[in-house]
């Protein structure tokens, strides 16, 4: 009898160490190719792979991939494809808006903590498949539009733990002509920086989450973020685009189907 209970218990563990294994490096291609979109895999994940609260996986997605989005700034910070001011300045100017949402955080509901990820996620995928609008040399962001950036990204980040690249690289190579590798490279900063004061504001959060795998994924999503980041430029980014934008999509729906539907 306890063999048994020894095997089943080692299978169910062994199921949860590759399944962790497979979301983080699902996590590290998405940062390290795409630059954005690694939370936005991850508390789906948590939640619905590894049963996390919404709670306990926005707060673990911060960790995973804050730290997978720091290696894969330093191969493209090297190449000189992140804008270091533009970074800084988002992560200031939103840290308001991210410390306000992430203390408020704890109290909101979790029907409505998944509703309001997946609008977040639809808005992703139709932010994806937009294409550049206005001609031209590589410019500066206005000030007005940097701190409504800076701001709707801190709100996101806080509330959602989502690290806010989703909407960075849209407004970078939409409307200022930004490349697209350079756009990605800044947005890994952003998600770092943003992602640490987040994760330090939800410390009440901390002991709440068991962390064996979250950190798993997030080791693995290091690993293959710096791995993608190297070869990113070598991928059609169109290409990339759609693909992330369809798997958000689906993401979305799924996710609004099982709080509305399944949980009744």
């Amino acid at each position: 009898m306890e063999s048994s209970i020894g095997v089943f218990l080692w299978d169910s563990a062994g199921v949860e160490l590759i399944l962790a294994i497979l979301a983080g490096g699902v996590i590290g291609l998405v940062l390290g190719f795409v630059g954005a979109g690694g939370a936005m895999l991850a508390v789906p994940m948590l939640i619905y792979i590894f049963g996390f609260t919404p709670l306990q996986a926005t707060t673990a997605a911060l960790v995973v991939v804050g730290t997978a989005a720091l290696s894969g700034t330093v191969p493209k910070f090297s190449r000189g494809e992140v804008l270091v001011r533009e970074a800084l300045t988002i992560s200031a100017l939103s840290a308001t808006t991210n410390v306000t949402f992430a203390l408020l955080a704890p109290r909101i509901p979790e029907k409505a903590m998944t509703s309001g990820l997946a609008l977040v996620l639809l808005l992703a995928a139709w932010s994806m498949l937009q294409r550049p609008i206005r001609p031209g040399s590589e410019r500066r962001m206005p000030i007005p539009i940097l701190i409504t950036l800076s701001l709707g990204i801190g709100v996101i980040t806080g509330l959602f733990g989502i690290g806010g690249g989703f909407v960075a690289i849209p407004i970078l190579v939409l409307f200022f002509n930004t490349p697209a590798a350079k756009a990605a490279g800044t947005s890994l900063l952003i998600i770092f920086l943003n992602s640490s004061i987040a994760f330090l504001v939800r410390n009440g959060s901390w002991d709440q989450v068991d962390w064996s795998l979250p950190l798993i994924m997030a080791v693995v999503a290091i690993v293959i973020s710096r791995i993608g980041s190297h070869h990113s430029s070598r991928v059609p980014q169109e290409l990339l685009k759609r693909s992330f934008a369809a798997l958000l999509l689906s993401i979305a729906i799924f996710t609004l189907f099982e709080t509305w539907i399944l949980a009744e």
